[in-house]
């Protein structure tokens, strides 16, 4: 028997080779195929564009089946004489690789801001090169056909400009608009979270029902409440009938008197608690929908690191989990 047919399979010794006589070939571009007479030039188009994977590290068995199927599916199109594109490209997942590079950083003992901007910038890009690169070679390693000629990243110049200009587009369309809004904030991360990204979980809390003028409001989160200056209730609540809106009140509150002011909003719920409530449109996305329906100011009572703002008073600077029973238990030494 040929000793060759006994030694253990090495792929080194052929996948590499084969995969760059594909390469060399050009036959994984379209273009090329019909420049070769391969593909005719009327023939139909069949294209498929990768799933960009997140440049935080390596692909995993889920990647290797997606690039299986797609790659049948591929090669299928092409040996049956359409114009075939197997478009590949990387993601740049922004908070995803920010993450990760911060948790090498704390391996080495180094925090993010202890680098500085540029520098933790310039360990971003490095980590995302070499996750991008192993991402690469791991595609070529499984055979995939793709036009590496045609290659994307979510953050190169060309995905950029594509990005802004569909802004722009929607924006100059009226489709969307530039101002002020809320938005998810991770005090640890000190960065924006998507809504798709955020992760809910259900908790036992407290619910405080306070005094607030000649109404009863219930809340939460009574660290937010130094800038509530609207009381909101339903326009067809009869228990507050007497009441209009616009209608103006002086009420005592956490660290004095303030002038209140009566919202008549549908959005209230009626069976919950008292029927009525005030409202932090910087700290809650219902709240926010209501003052911007009512062109309301907005006043932001915790920043970037979720300590309470001067508007707080003698709570400025704390943070806001100490600041809770604080300003609870003052509120009860009014009586409120």
């Amino acid at each position: 028997m040929n000793d060759k047919l006994l030694k253990p399979y090495d792929p080194k010794e052929t996948e590499e080779r084969i995969y760059k006589i594909w390469e060399d070939s050009g036959f994984f571009n379209p273009d090329i195929c019909i420049e070769k007479g391969v593909t005719d030039v009327n023939a139909p188009k069949f294209s498929i564009v990768l799933p960009p994977p997140n440049v935080t590290g390596s692909l995993h068995t889920g990647h290797a089946l997606m690039i299986v199927v797609q790659d049948i599916m591929t090669r299928h199109a092409r040996m049956d004489g359409k114009r075939t594109l197997w478009l590949p490209g990387t993601d740049h997942a922004a908070i995803a690789t920010q993450s990760k590079v911060e948790k090498l950083l704390e391996k080495e003992g180094v925090r993010k801001n202890d680098l500085g901007r540029e520098e933790f910038l310039k360990r971003v890009h490095q980590f995302a090169k070499d996750s991008h690169d192993t991402i690469v070679n791991q595609c070529k390693k499984m055979g995939a056909s793709l036009d590496w000629s045609r290659e994307a990243f979510t953050l190169d110049e060309k995905r950029n400009l594509a990005v802004k200009t569909a802004f722009k587009t929607m924006y100059d369309d009226g489709l969307i608009y530039r101002g002020h809004r809320i938005v998810n904030w991770d005090v640890k991360g000190q960065t924006v979270i998507s809504d798709d990204e955020l992760v809910y979980e259900e908790r036992k809390g407290k619910f405080y029902t306070f005094k607030y003028g000649p109404f009863e409001i219930g809340t939460a989160r009574p660290e937010t409440k130094f800038g509530d200056k609207y009381v909101v209730m339903h326009p067809k609540d009869v228990r507050y009938s007497k009441w209009n809106h616009g209608d103006k009140i002086t009420v005592e509150w956490i660290n004095g008197p303030i002038e209140a002011t009566i919202i008549k909003d549908e959005m209230i719920d009626m069976e919950f608690g008292t029927g009525v409530m005030t409202i932090t449109p910087w700290h809650d996305n219902a709240d926010f929908e209501i003052a911007e329906r009512h062109n309301l100011d907005k006043d932001q009572i915790i920043d970037e690191n979720g300590k309470l703002l001067p508007v707080a008073g003698e709570f400025a600077g704390t943070h806001i989990k100490k600041a809770r029973a604080l300003i609870v238990e003052k509120l009860q030494n009014k009586g409120l």
